[in-house]
């Protein structure tokens, strides 16, 4: 199987770690990876007959530069080379999120599946803008369209409401979508300190980003709620039809009221079939100890659905970090090499 890897950030480099770290499990598999390309948005590396990835991981932890890659880097190898030599299976898409065009990723994702080239993507924003059109078109042309990072990474949201929830209408979806602000909540109401001290923390220890604005104002939890929408109850959703409220306003004193009453805040997303109208919603809520999600504590996550025949299904843990989403890649590829179809 012929890769192109496009986007070699924190994920990308991660991703071909594993393909090394995992080689003979993939050989186990049935899988012989050639990784053709690598590219960046400033050069990539082209070798016909595979990338030697151990020699380029060791390479790129001296020199952040492809083109100074001595086998086979330059800065003329960009997405066209890929387009036009047509000599890989599969485009793995790591490039950054743009949640208003899903650009550059939306073309690449698009070129890529009309080529017949199956394609795996990181990127939510082509996911969150054009699920159903892209998925059309990889049905289209006989290939897959592999997204489980785009939602939880590790968490397996995506495969398990497509296939444990197969033949099902789900009613409702809920779930504690992102471990940054599920951390955060858990400091404040174990360590009894404010939101922005435990933000600080979260930012000390690295589970919080430098701008965390996406997370802790409920932007990411948005954004994944409203592709786990799209995709498992045919909607075509946009992020304008969900009400966000972050937990940057949550105090001391809420989460010790919560706390006598023994319930727990958490930031949840939901998505609710109310008499056949949708209603997406991501708050901060007090949840009962019954609650499937009311035990979700520190980074963890996790998404239940509620269906008409198959009752709740509740998926939890999965790790975060740039390891579990590249993982949750290989995953994806493993699976299509199977024969599973995401694209029918």
């Amino acid at each position: 199987m012929r890769l192109a890897v496009v986007g070699f950030g924190g994920v990308g480099r991660a991703f071909v770690e594993l393909l090394v770290l995992k080689r003979s499990l993939l050989y186990d598999e049935g899988l012989d990876i050639k990784v053709n390309y690598v590219i960046n948005s400033r050069a990539g590396v082209y070798a016909p007959d595979g990338i030697d990835c151990a020699s380029l991981i060791k390479f790129i932890q001296k020199d952040n530069d492809l083109s100074h890659y001595k086998n086979g880097g330059s800065k003329n190898i960009n997405f066209d080379s890929i387009m036009n030599k047509k000599d890989i299976d599969v485009l793995v898409e790591m490039t950054p999120t743009n949640k208003k065009t899903g650009e550059p990723g939306m073309t690449y994702v698009k070129r890529a599946l009309e080529n017949g080239i199956h394609v795996i993507t990181s990127n939510k924003g082509p996911i969150m803008l054009a699920y159903k059109k892209l998925n059309m078109l990889a049905a289209r042309h006989s290939v897959q369209l592999g997204i489980g990072c785009t939602s939880g990474g590790a968490l397996p949201t995506v495969n398990g409401g497509l296939i444990d929830m197969a033949g099902s209408a789900i009613l409702s979806i809920e779930g504690v979508l992102n471990g940054t602000t599920n951390y955060i909540l858990e400091q404040m109401e174990q360590e009894g300190i404010t939101y922005h001290e435990a933000l600080k923390k979260a930012m000390e220890i690295g589970i919080a980003e430098a701008d965390p604005t996406l997370d802790v104002e409920g932007w990411d939890t948005a954004s994944k709620l409203l592709i786990l929408t799209n995709i498992l109850m045919n909607e075509e959703k946009t992020i304008e039809d969900v009400s966000v409220e972050g937990i940057t306003g949550i105090t001391p004193e809420q989460i010790e009221q919560a706390k006598q009453e023994g319930k727990k805040y958490k930031l949840v997303g939901r998505t609710q079939n109310k008499a056949g109208a949708l209603y997406m919603t991501v708050r901060p809520e007090k949840l009962d100890e019954w609650h499937p999600l009311y035990r979700i504590d520190g980074k963890n996550k996790a998404v239940r659905y509620v269906s008409d025949t198959l009752g709740d299904l509740t998926i939890s843990g999965g790790a975060s970090g740039v390891t579990p989403a590249a993982a949750s890649i290989l995953r994806d590829l493993i699976n299509i090499h199977r024969g599973y179809r995401y694209s029918r």
